[in-house]
C-alpha cells in the first residue's frame, strides 16, 4: 500500500522540500499550511500533486478535521507526520512584543504538541510509523537575539527526546531534524538592530547556508534511520561540538554577538 506524509508549512521552504522528496519515492502526499497558494505552488511541483488543507497549526480543531480526512484519503495509513511549520521572531528581547512572543510560542511549540498529541492515534495504527519535528541549531545552544524563538525550538527538541522514549512501546519512532541557517523565507525579515536581513547578516559572518533540498535528504534518513536527531549543515554540527567541548568559548561569541545588535 502507498504510504503517506503530512507535513505542516507544506507552502514553502523545507516543508516543500520534504514533500518534493518523499514524492519522488512514490508516497501520497498531504500538505498544511496557512498559505493557500503556497500550498498550490508545492501541490504543482508533485507527479500526482498533493491532498492541501488551509491550516493554523494552532487551531485543534483544524487538525482533526485534516488528519481525518488525509487518512480517510489514504486508506487509513499516517506513515509520517512532519511537524515542521514554524516561525522566526528576532531582536532584543526586552523590547519584545508581547503577542509576537504569544504568537511564536503557539506556534512554534503549541502547534507540535497540537500534532504529536492528535496525530498519535494515526500513527500508532501505522505499523512503523515516525513523528518528524523540526527543530534548529537554536535548540543546540540559546541564540542571543533569538531568544523566544531559541526557546520554542529547545521544547520542540525535549518534546521529541521525551516522545522517542515513549512512544517506542508504541511502535512508533520520533525523529528531530535539527538544520543551521536555511535559505528559506525565514530569513528575509531584518535583522535585530539592522537595517540588513537575517540572510545578508548570516552571509556576512561568514557562515554556512544550507539549502531546503539538504533537509528533505535529512529527514528522508531519518526516518529510515536509527537516530533520534539529524544535524544539517555546518553550522549545525559546529554548534553542537562547541556546546559540548567549548562551552565558554560559545557563551562568550553569544555576548559578543548581543554587543554587536546594540551597537
Amino acid at each position: 500500500m502507498q504510504k503517506a506524509i503530512f507535513i505542516t508549512g507544506g507552502g514553502s521552504g523545507i516543508g516543500r522540500a520534504i514533500a518534493v522528496r518523499f514524492a519522488r519515492e512514490g508516497w501520497r502526499i498531504g500538505l498544511a499550511d496557512v498559505n493557500e497558494s503556497g500550498l498550490a505552488a508545492t501541490a504543482a511541483l508533485l507527479p500526482d500533486g498533493a491532498d492541501t488543507y488551509v491550516m493554523d497549526v494552532r487551531d485543534r480543531d483544524a487538525w482533526r478535521a485534516s488528519l481525518a480526512d488525509f487518512t480517510a484519503k489514504s486508506g487509513g495509513r499516517l506513515d509520517v507526520l512532519a511537524n515542521n511549520a514554524g516561525i522566526a521572531l528576532g531582536g532584543p528581547f526586552a523590547e519584545a512584543d508581547f503577542a509576537e512572543i504569544d504568537r511564536t510560542v503557539a506556534i512554534n511549540f503549541m502547534g507540535v504538541i497540537n500534532g504529536a498529541r492528535i496525530g498519535h492515534a494515526y500513527l500508532k495504527a501505522t505499523p512503523g510509523a515516525c513523528l518528524l519535528n523540526t527543530a534548529s541549531a537554536s535548540a543546540i545552544y540559546g541564540s542571543a537575539g533569538l531568544a523566544t524563538y531559541s526557546a520554542t525550538k529547545f521544547a520542540v527538541r525535549a518534546l521529541t527526546e521525551a516522545l522517542d522514549g515513549e512512544w517506542h512501546a508504541d511502535g512508533i519512532k520520533v525523529r528531530g531534524l535539527v538544520p543551521g541557517f536555511i535559505d528559506t523565507p525565514l530569513l528575509d525579515p531584518a535583522a535585530a538592530g539592522s537595517n540588513r536581513s537575517i540572510r545578508e547578516t548570516v552571509v556576512a559572518a561568514g557562515l554556512e547556508l544550507s539549502t531546503p533540498d539538504q533537509v528533505a535528504d535529512a529527514a528522508w534518513d531519518a526516518v529510515h534511520g536509527d537516530a533520534v536527531f539529524a544535524y544539517v549543515g555546518k553550522t549545525a554540527h559546529r554548534l553542537r561540538f562547541a556546546a559540548r567541548w567549548m562551552p565558554g568559548r560559545l557563551r562568550k561569541m553569544m555576548r559578543q554577538g548581543a554587543v554587536a545588535q546594540t551597537e
